[in-house]
């Protein structure tokens, strides 16, 4: 059984939700054993710039706006970095 999952985005493009129209950059995604990939799309903060919650959706719904909107050099593996949090 192939243990390897072959996401169609990247972590950092600006993707779109096909139904619902909600936008946001790819900050995580996951793989399940029944084969679906999702992404954890996070938006841009508010105008009083107020963090907005993310949202996990379906790698099939979604479509590219924009191909790396953020890239982060991260020298960590991630294993020791404390995850993000909202407030």
């Amino acid at each position: 059984m192939e243990n390897k999952a072959d996401f169609e985005f990247k972590k950092g493009d600006l993707l779109k939700d096909k139904i619902t129209e909600f936008q946001g950059i790819v900050t995580g995604r996951a793989d399940y054993l029944t084969g679906c990939n999702t992404y954890l799309l996070v938006p841009k903060v508010g105008e009083k710039g107020e963090f907005r919650e993310g949202y996990w959706f379906d790698e099939q719904r979604l479509e590219k706006i924009k191909k790396t909107a953020k890239k982060i050099e991260n020298k960590k593996n991630g294993a020791d970095i404390m995850p993000p949090r909202t407030y």
